[in-house]
């Protein structure tokens, strides 16, 4: 097998990629435009203001072969409002999960499992609990599988952030 065709194998891999960008209108709508326009999915993006500056870190996970993640990141590159694109390979990664489960649920039960994902009960009022885990990606889908048995009442994921180790 030659190098080109090594290098372009249809091996699908994930990719965790944080952008730094100016913090101004419609640098969002561009970037999503650019996965959307070339049919490259989003699995995830988180967008937060970096404190004290006048820029916004994107982190965006996607999956497609090693191709498409080089044509991702050259893509990225090129846009104006961009000022640097990150490829990471060793990450901490952390999502947070809220959920919503009806009160008549073993309230006990639910804090047990919380805890064994970074959770917490947060609010129990007349009619619901609320509880929130922040963990690793693949351990919140876990997380999240598990509390379908207490019938939740609504899910709510914040999508990933990641920070190079």
């Amino acid at each position: 097998m030659n190098n080109f065709n090594h290098y372009y194998d249809s091996t699908t891999i994930r990719q965790v990629i944080s952008v730094i960008v100016m913090n101004e209108h419609n640098v969002l709508s561009r970037i999503v435009g650019l996965f959307s326009a070339r049919g490259y999915n989003i699995d995830s993006l988180t967008v937060a203001p970096i404190t004290g500056s006048e820029y916004s870190r994107m982190t965006i996970v996607t999956t497609g072969d090693k191709r498409v993640i080089d044509q991702i990141v050259k893509q990225l590159n090129k846009l104006i409002p961009v000022l640097k694109v990150n490829e990471h390979q060793n990450v901490i990664e952390k999502e947070t999960v809220l959920i919503k489960i009806p009160i008549d649920q073993p309230l006990s039960d639910i804090e047990v499992i919380a805890r064994a994902y970074n959770g917490h009960i947060q609010n129990v009022t007349d009619e619901a609990i609320v509880i929130s885990a922040t963990d690793a990606p693949s351990r919140i889908a876990n997380f999240t599988n598990i509390m379908n048995k207490f019938r939740p009442l609504e899910v709510v994921k914040s999508g990933v952030v990641a920070m190079e180790r």
